[in-house]
């Protein structure tokens, strides 16, 4: 990813963040989006939850140009996700995906096509990275 990518991608999460309904919506449009997504989070403080997710944004983007692997919160993530953890599996990562894409639309006003494919691309490796420790190593 360019600098100039980057810094789009920043500006749109910083516009996106800004907004106090972002992280709420988002929430809202992914326990919506399916009945095991509900379940998995019946439990889960969400206040604290979006703090996290907030956090995790600046990581995966601090991570952008080198290998996630050795990023010790992001190790914490993706072993806390695992299937011996939360179990938090693959595909509903691909919902976690839509409905994020959607709260950006709505709260980033100058949203465009562009923007919405670098947030795709800047989370994809990170959900890679989740996706792939889902199981232990056998």
């Amino acid at each position: 990813m360019t600098y100039a990518e980057l810094a789009h991608f920043n500006d749109s999460l910083t516009r996106c963040t800004s907004d106090p309904q972002f992280l709420e919506r988002f929430y809202d449009l992914f326990l919506a989006s399916s009945d095991e997504v509900r379940h998995k989070f019946s439990k889960t403080d969400l206040q604290k939850q979006r703090r996290m997710l907030q956090a995790s944004f600046y990581m995966v983007m601090l991570a952008a140009d080198g290998p996630l692997e050795g990023t010790v919160p992001l190790e914490y993530l993706a072993a806390l996700h695992s299937q011996r953890h939360l179990d938090i599996p693959p595909h509903l990562y691909d919902l976690w995906l839509d409905c994020l894409l959607q709260a950006v639309r709505e709260s980033d006003p100058q949203w465009t096509p562009e923007t919405e494919s670098l947030w795709r691309s800047m989370m994809a490796k990170g959900m890679a990275f989740m996706k792939a420790r889902y199981q232990p190593n056998v």
